[in-house]
């Protein structure tokens, strides 16, 4: 996997050429300022009223954030300040609301997927730059796009492209996980398919094999295939409950990218491939046959709190003062809408 491949999987790249055919989405330039806050191990508090539904606004978090944060001891006292990016905010809540009020967040490549555990509604539904900046400053993935986006290419000693760094905030569409598929492209032929959730069992996948299959290599052959500026890539795709097949991502085909039911050494040495023999020509289709195949999802491993180990240790104890200030102002907001809507409902 070279670095010019992985220039070419960012969503900034893709988007436009499959924009037919893919979720509607927005992009915004990050900000230095708020890539240093991202990478920045302290306060997760953001300052500002952004918090928003079509509009509407929470005074509640604007007053919480906006309050410097006193923490004292016998020896020192230091302050932690929200941090305000008052341009940025406002592009970003235009955005949301453009959207339709909520999305699906992302950087150049990466979703924050395993930080959804630390979200309110265990969710990457996201509806307020508060939402965003939770997910992305827990996330690990996030932190590898920041940091380390050609660490196993193999030119290495070639110098790293420069890259310019985005905010992708996609139309929020509720998707169901038995519905997506990873595909796998090797000198613009697909070669695999593999079900993306492959750690639960789904039985409309087992009974609908050759539609499925047959789905998305039309869907690649009419759409996807001479398009893209690379011969070997991976796609994401999505079919729906009619039937319609739609694109979701674009990664790099190489290690960084999870292979799921394949390993990369089937899929670089042709193994996957010759498996084409016995699909009429078609490609290696690996999904979870029977429950007794269910696995853990892949991204426990990232549910235990770094902030949490950062108090145990002593290390940072602001990051669970400004994440508790957080869930507070978010759930008075919420009783409070529960209170007006009780109100309009009282007879009268």
């Amino acid at each position: 996997m070279k670095k010019e491949q992985v220039v070419n999987c960012q969503f900034s790249v893709w988007y436009p050429i499959f924009k037919k055919h893919t979720i509607k989405s927005l992009i915004l330039p990050l900000p230095q300022n708020v890539i240093d806050y991202l990478l920045d191990d302290g306060t997760l508090v953001v300052s500002g009223s952004e918090h928003n539904t079509q509009q509407t606004h929470s005074n509640n978090i604007n007053s919480d954030a906006e309050e410097d944060i006193q923490w004292s001891d016998d020896e020192t006292t230091n302050t932690v300040t929200a941090p305000e990016f008052p341009e940025f905010t406002s592009k970003v809540l235009e955005a949301i609301n453009a959207l339709g009020g909520s999305v699906f967040p992302k950087l150049n490549w990466s979703a924050p997927r395993d930080a959804n555990w630390i979200a309110l509604n265990s969710s990457l539904q996201c509806q307020s730059l508060s939402d965003i900046f939770l997910l992305f400053k827990s996330s690990d993935f996030i932190t590898h796009d920041l940091t380390q986006p050609f660490l196993v290419c193999s030119d290495q000693d070639s110098p790293d492209p420069v890259i310019n760094y985005e905010l992708v905030l996609r139309k929020w569409s509720e998707l169901i996980p038995g519905g997506e598929f990873r595909c796998f492209v090797k000198e613009n032929k697909l070669i695999a398919i593999s079900q993306r959730d492959y750690t639960q069992y789904y039985q409309h996948i087992l009974k609908q094999e050759e539609q499925l299959c047959q789905a998305v290599q039309d869907f690649f052959s009419q759409h996807v295939q001479y398009k893209f500026p690379d011969e070997d890539f991976v796609f994401d795709v999505y079919r729906d409950s009619q039937g319609k097949v739609w694109l979701i991502d674009l990664n790099p085909f190489g290690e960084v990218t999870d292979s799921l039911l394949f390993s990369w050494e089937e899929l670089t040495s042709g193994e996957a491939a010759q498996q084409q023999v016995r699909k009429k020509d078609g490609p290696a289709f690996r999904y979870t046959t029977s429950e007794v195949t269910v696995q853990p999802s892949p991204c426990l491993s990232y549910r235990i709190p770094r902030d949490f180990v950062d108090l145990s240790t002593g290390e940072d104890a602001y990051k669970l003062i400004d994440f508790l200030k957080l869930k507070k102002s978010q759930q008075e907001e919420s009783e409070e809408e529960e209170e007006e809507q009780e109100e309009e409902n009282a007879p009268q």
